[in-house]
């Protein structure tokens, strides 16, 4: 919050002003090809980060798939890593690469909230892509790829059968192994709770050996096995996400910490396994591609995934964040609820969003990045409130459950604002088994 003070404050008036000045207005239409073209400034980045304000706003995810189709054909990006779980988007990756097991819809994303990426808009991207990569080269298909933690028995499924197809042997032990963590796949949340609370055994050290296994035979292998590469990510994902169920009985930071670092590391070893040509455009919610620093959260000691990728790659990590004031969003009230079609609160008074109201044009881009934007980007750095949706929404709480304060000027390089936003449209009712326990702020 320092950085506020650094810069001559500026009255909400001249701040619009320079706004609207700084304003690139974008198309209505999101599958025209004008729409992506401003974004190819963005393309001799490593890593593109694209946001949302929340998890079921189909503007951000037709904007998000607009973007992404200029970098792949014009810019040679060739990952797309998204805020989902490993397992689950390892089978939209084996159908959109053409490989074989590949399967043709969206169902492997069953657990809550399904609607987050089993959609229409999710769909037609997906659809895109497979088309897209028919005509490509084996080793030049853009693949897909999941950052996620939650996935813990279907990631020890994925290792298990991988050795059952390559080392019956390996495979056994492994099951040995993974027999403590066996009993809590459907509830790992209970598992946390039996090991901080109740004197139960952690299972950390079988999980470490198992993952330890995997990794040296990737490092014997002599052969750029796809196959034990997805294995040895399933385990660093049951290693992680054992961490992250025992941590969430002892504070939120350390949990959101363990899980956003999780992601970075994943991504990482996404871009090290694709080789020295590998670019990567990101796909989750503000709260993770902002920068942490930049926010409430990261006074409060967290960090995130945006925040390392700057760190990692400087100005080679790009941070697009998005926003809206009013319309519908695909939401539940609690966790594990149905999806509901609910109305969005207008923006607060003293947010970001109601200045981004103000200024007037939507849909448009706003960019602060490089050297010749520091008047906008200085303009930007004082602290307001923004607003946060993941997929849970609760208008009637929205100030304390709904939004945090941020420098927008440090928190993105960029931000796409959508005066006027829609819902996705789940591919079936919503309704899904239940899943990982909520995290701040609600399931993003």
């Amino acid at each position: 919050m320092p950085s506020a003070q650094r810069h001559a404050e500026r009255s909400p008036d001249e701040l619009i002003q320079l706004l609207r000045r700084s304003a690139e207005p974008l198309p209505d239409d999101m599958d025209a090809m004008e729409f992506g073209a401003p974004f190819s400034r963005y393309g001799d980045a490593r890593v593109v980060l694209i946001g949302e304000a929340s998890h079921g706003t189909a503007e951000f995810y037709r904007a998000r798939a607009a973007i992404t189709r200029r970098l792949i054909q014009q810019h040679g990006f060739n990952i797309v890593a998204i805020e989902g779980d490993w397992p689950d988007v390892a089978a939209i990756d084996r159908h959109v690469r053409h490989l074989d097991g590949a399967t043709a819809d969206l169902a492997t994303f069953s657990r809550f909230p399904t609607w987050m990426w089993r959609n229409r808009e999710v769909a037609d991207f997906v659809r895109w892509l497979r088309l897209h990569n028919a005509t490509q080269a084996q080793d030049r298909r853009v693949e897909m790829r999941g950052l996620d933690i939650y996935s813990l028995g279907s990631s020890i499924d994925s290792v298990l059968r991988y050795l059952d197809e390559n080392d019956p042997q390996r495979a056994t032990e492994a099951r040995q192994r993974y027999a403590c963590l066996t009993p809590w796949q459907n509830d790992p949340a209970g598992y946390g709770e039996r090991v901080e609370w109740g004197g139960g055994d952690s299972c950390e050290q079988a999980v470490i050996e198992q993952l330890s296994e995997l990794l040296w035979a990737r490092l014997e292998s002599l052969e750029r096995d796809e196959g034990l590469f997805d294995a040895a990510q399933n385990a660093r994902v049951v290693r992680a996400a054992e961490q992250y169920y025992r941590m969430m009985y002892r504070a939120s930071v350390s949990s959101w910490n363990l899980r956003d670092n999780h992601m970075f590391d994943t991504l990482k070893q996404v871009l090290k396994h694709r080789g020295s040509e590998a670019r990567a455009v990101v796909w989750a919610h503000n709260s993770h591609i902002g920068d942490a620093a930049a926010t409430a959260m990261g006074w409060q000691g967290e960090f995130n995934l945006g925040q390392l990728c700057r760190v990692a790659w400087g100005d080679d990590a790009v941070l697009i964040g998005m926003g809206t004031d009013r319309g519908r969003v695909a939401a539940a009230d609690d966790w594990g609820g149905p999806v509901q079609m609910k109305d969005i609160v207008p923006a607060r008074d003293d947010s970001w969003e109601r200045i981004f109201l103000r200024v007037g044009q939507s849909p448009a881009l706003f960019d602060w990045r490089g050297a010749g934007k520091t008047t906008l980007r200085h303009a930007l750095c004082e602290p307001l409130l923004q607003r946060a949706i993941g997929v849970i929404y609760r208008p009637q709480t929205e100030r304390r459950s709904h939004y945090f304060e941020s420098v927008l000027g440090e928190q993105f390089d960029a931000y796409l604002w959508f005066e006027n936003t829609t819902p996705v449209t789940p591919l079936d009712g919503g309704e899904a088994r239940a899943g990982a326990a909520e995290t701040f702020p609600f399931g993003v």
